[in-house]
């Protein structure tokens, strides 16, 4: 509501009664629809019959009011539409879980006696990739090395088998890689496929995000590929 609007509804009042919602709280500044409603009232009660309010500022002053309800019922139905949205996309996302999603440098769960298939991104390509697995404690339990790679995506697969040819226990393993880029050792991203096991919603901002194996979570917008 403007100042002038505002001036306007005071100009005649001749009596105003403090009316309080005892159920909210709101600062000085605030007014509300039914803030409006009851000085709009206020001043048709009190209003000075030698000098009443013209039919122009009162056409205008129901305009101001409204105006003023339609944005609430406007905002009302927005809050419904993004709640129902939010439900909509939690439901839709439930169909995720059991299958895999790439993430990078994950724990991923590998079962005994089978392997894990691995992508590690090179734009620029490596004269040379060193690939290393650790358990969920840490301990190294294999290094792979690999000859140059083109730039793209390498794809990459680890058999399961520890330093020594033996299979390893069922349990969360990370992969982390170093490719010699331009002469340089760095450090490059390796993407795993991990089970989906659990959907969360923001209850703030409606943002959907996946949990995998190992409780690492990632926005489901950021998912950008879906295996089984």
């Amino acid at each position: 509501m403007t100042t002038a609007t505002s001036a306007s509804l005071l100009k005649n009042v001749t009596r105003y009664e403090d009316v309080k919602d005892k159920g909210t709280s709101k600062t000085q500044e605030e007014m509300g629809k039914q803030d409006f409603l009851t000085l709009f009232t206020a001043q048709l009660q009190n209003q000075n019959p030698l000098e009443p309010v013209k039919n122009e500022a009162f056409v205008a002053q129901l305009a101001q009011f409204s105006q003023l309800e339609a944005l609430t019922n406007m905002q009302t139905s927005l809050d419904t539409f993004v709640g129902s949205m939010s439900g909509e996309r939690m439901l839709n996302s439930a169909s995720l879980i059991g299958k895999k999603v790439a993430m990078n440098d994950t724990p991923t769960l590998l079962t005994s006696g089978n392997s894990l298939d691995a992508t590690i991104d090179l734009p620029a390509g490596a004269s040379g990739v060193q690939v290393n697995v650790f358990d969920s404690q840490g301990r190294l339990v294999q290094e792979l090395i690999a000859g140059p790679q083109l730039p793209g995506t390498m794809p990459f697969n680890w058999n399961g088998l520890d330093a020594a040819d033996n299979p390893v226990p069922t349990g969360l393993y990370r992969l982390s890689a170093t490719a010699v880029v331009n002469g340089q050792t760095t450090t490059v991203p390796v993407s795993t496929l991990s089970t989906v096991r659990a959907i969360a919603t923001n209850p703030g901002d409606g943002s959907v995000s996946v949990e995998v194996d190992g409780g690492k979570t990632m926005l489901l917008k950021d998912v950008q590929r879906v295996g089984l």
